[in-house]
């Protein structure tokens, strides 16, 4: 009988190894995913306000909860760039691979819906990107500056809530005017442990 529980706790420690190990490889390879460059105007501990380019976006609206919503959105712009679901036309390799970017960001449309939206690695341009489907459209954000607050763990809507919150309460105290709703920022798959995932909440600021 110990030597079968032997067996089993032996079993099991391989198993949490593997994934661990697994979670491990996933997280260094997302630390190596391109992300948008953007210039610091101030730092203040896990806040930053900051100032970024122009950004080409891929970006679907989604209804229902937030959560069900980004999970949408996130499979139809999936499908987007790995070039399992394009539209007519357009680019002369439709089957041409996008490569993915960090983070994926989400906000909330004036109609209540939920838009999902990646951005386009650099030096693309939207007239030599794929067509995509029905659903999924590209567009430029214009250059803003933006307001950044990170956190760790998992980005569930009381989370959510409350970095805004603290964030709004910091723009308050140190002069800067919000200038639009909140976007939230995502930089990690599901498959990288809370402790050492990346989010933020975003809120535009004017100049």
């Amino acid at each position: 009988m110990m030597a079968k529980l032997g067996r089993i706790a032996a079993i099991a420690g391989g198993v949490a190894a593997l994934a661990a190990g697994g979670a491990a490889v996933v997280t260094y390879r997302e630390r190596k995913t391109e992300k948008p460059d953007y210039t610091i105007v101030e730092a203040d501990g896990d806040i930053e306000v900051r100032d970024y380019p122009d950004l080409l976006v891929a970006e679907t609206v989604a209804p229902g909860d937030r959560l069900s919503a980004l999970n949408d959105g996130f499979e139809r712009l999936a499908d987007y760039i790995f070039a399992k679901r394009r539209g007519p036309g357009g680019s002369a390799c439709p089957d041409e691979k996008i490569a993915m970017t960090a983070p994926v960001l989400s906000d909330r449309t004036e109609r209540g819906q939920w838009r999902t939206r990646f951005i386009m690695p650099a030096g693309r341009a939207a007239d030599d990107l794929p067509t995509p489907d029905a659903g999924v459209h590209t567009a430029k954000l214009p250059a803003r500056r933006m307001a950044a607050i990170r956190f760790a763990g998992s980005a569930g809507d009381e989370s959510l809530a409350d970095h805004e919150r603290r964030l709004r309460v910091w723009l308050a105290q140190h002069g800067f005017s919000p200038d639009g709703p909140a976007e939230h920022a995502y930089y990690n798959s599901p498959f990288v442990p809370p402790p050492l995932r990346h989010n933020e909440v975003l809120v535009p600021v004017a100049r």
